[in-house]
């Protein structure tokens, strides 16, 4: 199973306090946290024994940015004034290979849960520079994804 995070998971942890972002509501932490969720979800379910991954696919253009207008776009550096894409922005197809290779590569029988990127596993993050990538401790924190998925499961009601 392969579960979609990002870097985005480097602004934030998961809400402990309020988790479902009743106060205080931010777009980007709360993207940050659903990151660092689905990190923390596979995490939690290859213990399980049911063999998890979570990939960042990189920065990518998708029919996502169409909620954010242009101006903001250009504001968090996504394009260049002439409209083409940043550099470092991938195309779809690359972005799918991480998840793809984390389906499928025989190597990675011994490294379940992890967090992957580049078509590789990712090492702990030594800066909080997302383009540089990595993964911050606090979406592979074992005890954080059992406390999450205990969470999860009262509130969908399968606890």
């Amino acid at each position: 199973m392969v579960s979609v995070s990002s870097a985005g998971h480097f602004l934030a942890d998961i809400r402990w306090h309020d988790p479902q972002w009743t106060t205080g509501y931010d777009r980007w932490l709360a993207y940050a946290a659903s990151r660092t969720a689905n990190a923390l979800f596979a995490r939690h379910l290859d213990t399980l024994g049911v063999r998890a991954f979570a990939v960042h696919p990189g920065s990518i253009l998708t029919p996502l940015q169409r909620h954010i207008p242009r101006a903001g776009q250009l504001a968090l550096g996504w394009f260049a004034p002439d409209g083409t894409p940043a550099p470092g922005f991938k195309t779809p197809a690359q972005g799918a290979a991480t998840a793809v290779w984390a389906a499928t590569a025989p190597g990675l029988e011994r490294h379940g849960g992890a967090y992957c990127q580049d078509c590789e596993l990712a090492k702990p993050a030594a800066t909080d520079d997302m383009l540089i990538g990595g993964v911050k401790p606090w979406a592979t924190d074992p005890e954080a994804a059992a406390r999450l998925w205990q969470l999860s499961s009262e509130l969908t009601g399968l606890g």
